[in-house]
């Protein structure tokens, strides 16, 4: 007798990938205040009932429920967990646009950070990924360097992470912000196939359209170009521009071809004049805007996402022999126009979302975006916005993330404080976020009524 077995029944209950064969979750917060970071509007006495990944239902009530109130029943059957938050804040899980995972702690200076050897990089990413997490940023968009296989083990759940949007490599023309060799490097980059680091070269029209379509065929879920000089590269000027007009075209056709967008690094008017011109959607850094780049980019609905912390950090007393001095030259230039191009941008109406740039040991320092910004006169809301809704329509997922609404990813954050009244209760998880909850589990918890799946947890009363 012949026994044939189907690969669907050998590969039920996920046999396949044992780490997804997880049981189905329900979850119910009781008594929470909303934070609605659409029009800034607290909800007081919510409740949010949680299935599997999802949002499924919220109530409003008008008197305060026991966590037992058989008004507020789940199916029965169902194995459900209750919470009760009176007196706790619950808003959106935070979204940073612009990481960088494939630049893990571990090394000391800028050099041995950027040119870690592969497989150590790659064994170190989840780790990072884990501590961004615990600071509340439950999606990340990587602006070079992360590849599919980290994001699909952080969407499996082999390691506990945000939800990962990838550009794979970052595309620079020779001696541009993406090429990492030094003038008297002997090294040869030919045909848009060099890759090395966070980035890739790629020349003339016909390399720019292979290159990016080798980074769709990778996975990127969006294009990231270098159109102007950057402060880490070693051979070019904060000024120079970058890419032809042609050459841009040919991303964003490619991009456009694939469902997606263009961003593209870039400090000077000239630079990101170029870009929106010619079909990109985005804007990394612009600390050199002027008021009339800023006015086309509001005309175009062009997203900026500012990266004021990296300057910052790069040249504090902590961190201050991360640069070799060539370096830290450049980013001085640049530390001293950020906070003036934030006010820039956001008098002409700019939309613009969360972002941090931070490399290797720099990262600690992720949350202090949310201080900077208020120094620069941003409206706590406006910040919130940019780390949340904002964020979501770059990502184009603003229909699953960036609010707490039914139907949405439950991504979302608890606060013993309320960040409209203080946008830095963001910049001090350790003392204001009690749980992170992603994908409807309580990934950390640092608050001795919720309970953290991963075990662990400190215990705040």
């Amino acid at each position: 007798m012949v026994v044939r077995f189907s690969l669907s029944t050998m590969a039920t209950a996920n046999a396949l990938k044992p780490w997804m064969d997880r049981p189905s979750r329900r979850l119910r917060l009781v008594d929470c205040t909303l934070i609605d970071p659409k029009d800034g509007q607290l909800y007081h006495h919510v409740t949010i009932d949680i299935k599997d990944n999802l949002i499924h239902r919220m109530t409003k009530l008008t008197s305060q429920p026991s966590p037992a109130d058989e008004s507020l029943a789940w199916t029965q059957g169902d194995n459900l967990a209750v919470v009760n938050l009176e007196g706790k804040y619950v808003c959106p899980g935070l979204i940073d646009c612009h990481v960088h995972l494939a630049t893990p702690p571990g090394e000391e200076g800028l050099r041995d950070t950027m040119s870690q050897d592969p497989d150590t990089s790659l064994l170190r990413q989840p780790f990072l990924a884990h501590e961004m997490l615990k600071r509340g940023f439950t999606s990340l968009r990587d602006c070079g360097g992360a590849g599919l296989a980290l994001k699909e083990a952080l969407a499996e759940g082999l390691h506990p992470g945000p939800r990962l949007f990838i550009s794979g490599h970052g595309i620079s023309q020779t001696g541009g912000h993406g090429d990492l060799r030094a003038s008297k490097d002997a090294e040869y980059a030919c045909c848009g196939g060099n890759t090395r680091g966070l980035g890739r070269i790629a020349d003339g029209v016909e390399q720019c359209l292979h290159a990016a379509r080798e980074e769709i065929r990778s996975g990127a879920d969006f294009i990231k170009i270098m159109v102007s000089g950057g402060v880490v590269s070693p051979t070019d000027r904060l000024t120079n521009l970058q890419y032809t007009a042609e050459e841009i075209r040919a991303f964003a056709k490619v991009a456009a071809d694939s469902g997606t967008y263009v961003t593209a690094h870039a400090y000077t008017p000239a630079a990101i004049r170029n870009a929106v011109e010619n079909g990109v959607s985005g804007i990394e850094h612009g600390n050199l805007i002027d008021e009339a780049t800023a006015q086309l980019m509001a005309e175009r609905g062009a997203f900026l996402t500012p990266t004021l912390v990296t300057y910052q950090t790069m040249a504090s007393r902590e961190f201050g022999s991360f640069l070799p001095p060539s370096i830290a030259a450049k980013n001085l230039q640049v530390l001293d126009a950020g906070l003036k191009s934030i006010q820039i941008a956001d008098r002409a109406g700019v939309t613009m979302c969360y972002g941090t740039d931070l490399l290797g040991p720099l990262q600690v320092k992720q949350t202090g975006e949310f201080a900077l910004r208020k120094q620069a006169g941003l409206s706590a809301l406006k910040i919130l916005q940019s780390a949340t809704i904002n964020a979501a329509r770059m990502l184009r997922q603003d229909d699953k993330l960036g609010r707490v609404k039914e139907g949405y990813f439950a991504d979302l954050l608890i606060l013993n404080a309320n960040p409209l009244e203080d946008i830095e209760v963001l910049d001090r998880p350790d003392r204001h976020l009690l749980g992170v909850i992603k994908d409807g589990r309580v990934l950390e918890s640092i608050w001795s009524k919720l309970q953290a799946e991963l075990g662990g947890s400190r215990t705040i009363e």
